[in-house]
């Protein structure tokens, strides 16, 4: 049995597209000679006491010691955040400030809090975590969690 072989080396061909790919790509973004300049966006007023922010925050939760234990990221560094446990009626189960602090896995300032409440549950959420950033005054997006109860 005979192999045949290619008519154009396959690398040759992967090289091309990625040469035509770069160009139309260069194309797309250079201006033209009868295209009009565009508008300037306007600047953002700078303050030293409100830090820039990227991104929105963010939580994530896991079990760790048989505990409910909450992360998140892209906190003020430096700047306490406080974290909140609530029923999905309001009432807070659990509550603790902390100072967000740089992470080598996690954006902008991070959190990582060992709750008080016993995890796993079984499964449903019947609360929501939720973080305050006190430097800039924002919250996080709500976060759906399982709050275990004792059934005695």
């Amino acid at each position: 049995m005979r192999t045949l072989a290619r008519s154009h080396p396959h690398r040759a061909r992967r090289i091309t597209a990625v040469a035509v790919s770069a160009a139309a790509a260069f194309a797309l973004t250079a201006p033209t000679a009868s295209s009009a300049p565009a508008p300037a966006a306007p600047a953002q007023p700078e303050s030293a006491s409100a830090p820039a922010r990227a991104h929105e925050s963010f939580l994530f939760q896991y079990t760790f010691n048989g505990h409910l234990k909450i992360g998140g990221g892209n906190f003020t560094v430096g700047g306490p955040v406080t974290l909140y446990v609530k029923y999905n009626n309001g009432t807070v189960a659990f509550r603790q400030t902390v100072t967000a602090k740089t992470h080598s896995i996690t954006p902008g300032g991070a959190i990582y809090v060992e709750t008080n409440i016993a995890s796993p549950c079984a499964p449903g959420n019947n609360g929501y975590a939720r973080a305050y950033d006190r430097t800039t005054g924002i919250w996080s997006p709500r976060l759906p969690v399982p709050i275990c109860q004792r059934i005695d």
